[in-house]
């Protein structure tokens, strides 16, 4: 069973978003990093990069396949984790712990779209 954090939101693309003072903090979640196995690259936007929810603002490699990365909400990069560019198993290790963009969001209702731990428990339930 997959891990899941209390107190983030999730999206049905396996991303988590921490919301602290406007800034969104993104990363995948443990399922994500479960199905993909060993990261070995993580391809991520450049701060001041705009992001839209639902679009594509990166990848995540691993040793059997890439994934796209869909952003959960919108808005502009205002830092990248750069830990990731030595250390992408990081996410591996602690895929809550180890975020991988932080956003200043301009569309504050889109939060509402996303799932809550209950509704995210629920949504992988179902896709089992």
């Amino acid at each position: 069973m997959s891990k899941i954090a209390d107190g983030l939101l999730y999206s049905e693309s396996h991303e988590w978003v921490k919301m602290e003072n406007g800034i969104a903090t993104v990363g995948i979640t443990d399922f994500a990093q479960k199905s993909m196995g060993n990261i070995v690259y993580v391809d991520m936007p450049e701060p001041d990069d705009e992001v839209s929810q639902n679009e594509e603002f990166g990848a995540v490699e691993s040793v059997k396949a890439a994934s796209d990365l869909y952003s959960p909400v919108s808005g502009v990069v205002t830092e990248v984790n750069e830990a990731l560019d030595d250390e992408p198993g990081l996410l591996n290790k602690d895929a809550y712990a180890n975020w991988i963009i932080k956003v200043k969001i301009s569309e504050p209702a889109e939060l509402e779209t996303l799932m809550d731990a209950a509704a995210y428990t629920d949504f992988l339930a179902k896709e089992a």
